[in-house]
């Protein structure tokens, strides 16, 4: 994407900022009854393939909880497929009520049509013409009450560690353009510690308020927007390679243990032994305490 890039589930990476697929008026509010059942799907999804999913618990803005009719702008780095649906997931526990949108690769949408009911929309590639259509989009949206825009400006997957990148300029553009919004720079990892399945571990940036810099320029945008980015993914990089589950609030506990016949003769011992038996193999992560 131009403003960023929104990954699909093909492994592909697309570009914000190209001609939108999807006409204005049929991007619909996703239905409460089919989103509601979305995420009961995905909790158990993410369940089966993470050990926990955790962040940093530094502290968002009030205004973000208290001002919902004012428009968020998430922005991230591209580490993984799991992106999206990581994503929805973080949305719906952290920025309720705020609808999820993304744009996404026109000719991926075809293929993956439940991802349109999920507020995801199409967007073209290579067409100046749909860089202005995404910027007439992302302003519809954004007069819609409890919106949140999430976008992936690095364009493609990239390791976690990889900063040299620079972010596509479509984010700074549409900084440019929208009156008042809240952007929040968001990074994400995938790591291994003590447990069969990863964790997903994520940060949230400091928040910039778009009403604060009136003027700005598209340039200087790109450095501001890619200097919080890059800032922050080096302060989770430092809570990860400390390998210590403190500094961070859990959302989710997924699998634990080796499972088998491992894990059965583990429960053996400790049913002989009359002791609770503990699947994990450290102490990291105990029960998430809400969202």
């Amino acid at each position: 994407m131009n403003a960023g890039s929104s990954p699909t589930p093909s492994g592909q990476s697309t570009s914000i900022g190209h001609e939108s697929a999807t006409p204005l008026e049929i991007i619909k509010p996703p239905a409460d009854w089919f989103q509601n059942g979305f995420h009961r799907f995905l909790e158990t999804y993410l369940k089966r393939h993470f050990h926990a999913i955790a962040f940093e618990q530094t502290e968002l803005p009030p205004v973000i909880a208290d001002a919902p009719d004012v428009p968020v702008i998430v922005y991230c780095n591209h580490p993984s497929w799991w992106d999206p649906l990581l994503a929805h997931f973080i949305n719906r526990h952290l920025f309720k009520p705020r609808q999820l949108y993304a744009p996404i690769d026109a000719a991926a949408l075809q293929k993956y049509k439940v991802f349109e009911k999920l507020g995801f929309f199409g967007v073209e590639m290579h067409s100046n013409r749909g860089a202005a259509a995404f910027l007439k989009t992302t302003a519809e949206l954004f007069r819609r009450p409890a919106t949140a825009l999430w976008l992936t400006p690095e364009g493609r997957f990239a390791d976690s560690r990889d900063h040299d990148a620079e972010l596509m300029p479509g984010l700074a553009h549409l900084c440019t353009r929208t009156r008042e919004a809240l952007v929040v720079p968001l990074s994400l990892e995938y790591v291994f510690w003590e447990e069969r399945l990863p964790e997903c571990l994520f940060r949230f940036g400091e928040c910039v308020a778009l009403s604060e810099f009136p003027g700005r320029t598209k340039a200087d945008w790109a450095d501001d927007l890619a200097t919080r980015l890059r800032d922050n993914q080096t302060l989770l990089a430092e809570r990860v390679i400390a390998r210590s589950s403190e500094p961070f609030h859990n959302l989710l506990r997924g699998k634990q243990g080796a499972s088998g016949i491992y894990d059965w003769g583990r429960r053996l011992k400790s049913w002989m032994k009359l002791r609770r038996f503990d699947a994990s193999h450290g102490d990291q992560f105990g029960s998430p305490s809400g969202g």
